[in-house]
């Protein structure tokens, strides 16, 4: 299961989206951390959906600053 689909992140609003953002790396700084200094971690799995995650992040801002998702752009001025 995703940590954030898409849609979600769409419908968030652009501090939300940096917010979680900050959140997911820090989170993957810590994971990658324990992996380095050779302790085991809990679902191996969660690194992958976190670095996914964020590019999805990414992938959403960079649309609204390129003007490929109007609607949520209109959105967020109005907001």
């Amino acid at each position: 299961m995703p940590i954030a689909r898409m849609r979600e992140i769409a419908e968030m609003s652009h501090g939300d989206r940096e917010k979680r953002l900050d959140e997911l790396r820090s989170e993957l700084m810590r994971l990658r951390g324990s992996v380095h200094a050779g302790g085991a971690v809990e679902n191996p799995a969660r690194i992958r959906e976190m670095r996914r995650a964020i590019a999805r992040i990414l992938t959403v801002e960079n649309e609204i600053k390129l003007g490929k998702r109007k609607e949520m752009a209109r959105r967020e001025a109005k907001g």
